[in-house]
């Protein structure tokens, strides 16, 4: 048994399509069928039950196939470790991110990444909360970005910033003369909110829940964007996050920011690693460059314009 073989089982298991797996694993599917069938040979077990569309492995081959997971994830730890003793600022760093903050973060980030970690290559993934999640437990991540909480023990989070929401309305709405809200006044309100899977549809829903308000029924959005052209055509009102109307990113005709009174309702965003991750000093360090965004550009104050009026943005 070696490396290669469990990295195939692993790639088979994933793809459940032997030329697949193979294409994945940049040999011949003979090659990798014939190394399998070594493996199955070596252990005295059926690891994969063939069937004519598509592979399955058995009950026994589905487990060995996460045990090798973990392995293959221990090796790439041990290289880490090496490689960051030699140079502990190069390297690659595998990040996941969710939708609806990383086209607007990003931006303002990687930049001050690329000052202070000339050296590191940044693999960016961006993804729904719960592929990132998927994702880094099985080790194709190093970290995320996430939004709290989370709920899982071998993960550690570490966070960076709160982001208040903003209320975006149509100019001709009712509320748009306000220039700022009570949770209260949301109370006879439906929102258009993302579709499922989307963790800013499960924060904006706590709001509406806290406000006493609903969702508008017969549209669920697929981005954020769209959510922000929907407000603009007068189909309704939503809540947005305060980086998705900061600068770079252009603001809509006919849509009006109206911020929240007191402490506003918000979602607090963190990086998270697993626990046993050998980087975690040096994502420690990514951390505190996230950390570290540019003055005012979580305030939702600076992101209103007056009633009535559009703003623009260069």
């Amino acid at each position: 048994m070696n490396l290669r073989d469990l990295h195939y089982l692993v790639s088979l298991a994933e793809h459940r399509h032997f030329g697949r797996a193979a294409e994945a694993c940049f040999v011949s599917q003979p090659t990798l069928s014939t190394q399998i069938k070594k493996l199955e040979d070596e252990l005295g077990v059926a690891l994969v039950e063939r069937t004519p569309r598509k592979v399955l492995l058995t009950e026994v081959g589905r487990e060995i196939a996460n045990r090798a997971r973990d392995v293959l994830n221990e090796i790439e730890q041990i290289k880490g470790i090496a490689r960051r003793t030699v140079d502990p600022e190069a390297g690659t760093v595998k990040l996941g991110i969710f939708p609806t903050l990383g086209p607007y973060l990003l931006p303002h980030v990687v930049p001050m990444l690329g000052k202070r970690f000339p050296r590191l290559e940044l693999l960016l993934v961006e993804e729904k909360t719960e592929t990132v999640l998927h994702r880094l437990r099985e080790g194709k991540l190093d970290a995320g970005i996430l939004a709290l909480p989370l709920h899982d023990d071998n993960l550690h989070a570490e966070f960076l910033f709160e982001e208040p929401f903003l209320l975006a309305v149509p100019q001709s709405h009712p509320l748009a003369h306000r220039t700022q809200l009570k949770l209260s006044d949301l109370s006879d309100q439906n929102l258009l909110l993302l579709e499922d899977g989307h963790c800013l549809r499960d924060q904006a829903l706590e709001v509406c829940h806290m406000a006493g308000a609903g969702e508008k029924s017969g549209f669920r959005a697929t981005s954020l964007e769209t959510l922000r052209q929907m407000v603009a055509s007068n189909v309704g009102i939503t809540l947005l996050p305060t980086l998705a109307v900061k600068p770079p990113v252009a603001q809509a005709p006919n849509l009006q920011l109206i911020e929240f009174s007191g402490h506003p309702p918000s979602r607090r965003i963190a990086m998270v690693w697993r626990k046993s991750s050998a980087m975690g000093d040096f994502l420690q360090q990514l951390a505190e460059v996230f950390r570290s965004l540019p003055h005012g550009l979580l305030d939702p104050h600076s992101a209103v314009s007056a009633p009535g009026r559009r703003r623009r943005i260069a």
